[in-house]
């Protein structure tokens, strides 16, 4: 029972977004780090994300009961009842929004609040089922937990929160369709509009080469920024443009579903080697105060 329990919270979801939370936080640190900050913003990170889950797996019970992938899933499967699942969601919900608006800054509160919003009432609620845009609304709430790991520092939105925010959501979209062409059948048995479905793998291809592209030019811009260094640039250039050919060689791939695989892992490699880079190579100049963990911040409503 505990292990359907943490399955509702889609831990391998949670894990990625920690990872981008926790990059987010060490580029604006720039190795000024209040480790406490940093405990909170991951703690409040999880709970938001794994209270989204929940809501998410609440919503799609029905139609993962159609896919093979999801078909076992405790609430899908009746393991678990409603009201237990979105109790717990509720609960950690709160939790980790409690922690931010006490500990963290009005940015970081209101990033997480997007989040949520988006990837429950705009993306599992209205357009996921409904609409080939589903992809774009929902990369927005999968580019909010970097953002809400930088702002936890700057106490403020500015260019280097923006230029995060662009490219986790220029990232996202490639890697969904990715999922959706590996994953070609589940999502045509259970009747979700993905590009890759709705209009055909050829037609994901051309949109993963712009994105891709669109991508490589908003990760490149912390360089011109000052924000990373020339490590930074060499690999993110070559790792894009080697993603580039990836997406290139489907034309003539045989499998596409192996072929849609291989892209799935890679954009996940990228995403890794992006948020250890920018967390590692950052420049230092001095301009990002990081906020104290010493008192509580004080939101004015």
């Amino acid at each position: 029972m505990f292990k359907d329990y943490v399955s509702l919270t889609k831990p391998g979801i949670i894990f990625g977004n920690l990872i981008a939370a926790a990059s987010g936080f060490f580029l604006a640190a720039k190795g000024n780090i209040d480790w406490f900050v940093l405990l909170i913003v991951l703690i409040g990170t999880t709970c938001i994300v794994a209270c989204g889950c929940i809501i998410n797996n609440y919503v799609d019970r029905d139609i993962d009961l159609k896919m093979s992938r999801t078909k076992n899933r405790a609430l899908a499967q009746g393991r678990i009842s409603v009201s237990s699942a979105l109790t717990l969601s509720v609960v950690l919900g709160a939790i980790g929004f409690i922690l931010l608006y006490l500990y963290t800054t009005v940015y970081t509160v209101l990033f997480g609040v997007i989040g949520i919003l988006v990837y429950v009432g705009f993306y599992t609620l209205k357009y996921k089922r409904n609409s080939v845009y589903g992809t774009l609304v929902g990369s927005l709430s999968g580019a909010c937990p970097p953002v809400m790991g930088y702002v936890a520092v700057s106490n403020g939105f500015d260019v280097g929160a923006a230029i995060l925010l662009l490219t986790f959501c220029f990232w996202q979209i490639p890697h969904s369709y990715a999922i959706a062409i590996c994953r070609f059948d589940d999502y045509k048995a259970a009747d979700i509009p993905v590009l890759p479905v709705k209009y055909g793998v050829q037609t994901a291809r051309y949109h993963m080469f712009v994105y891709i592209a669109a991508f490589a030019v908003a990760a490149l811009l912390l360089v011109e920024r000052g924000f990373v260094g020339n490590l930074y640039a060499l690999v993110i250039s070559l790792m894009s443009i080697y993603w580039i050919y990836l997406v290139k060689v489907g034309s003539k791939a045989q499998d596409e579903k192996v072929w849609g695989r291989k892209l799935f892992v890679f954009s996940i490699v990228m995403i890794t080697v992006f948020s250890v880079l920018i967390s590692v190579d950052y420049v230092d100049n001095g301009q990002v105060e990081v906020v104290s963990s010493v008192q509580p911040v004080s939101i004015a409503v």
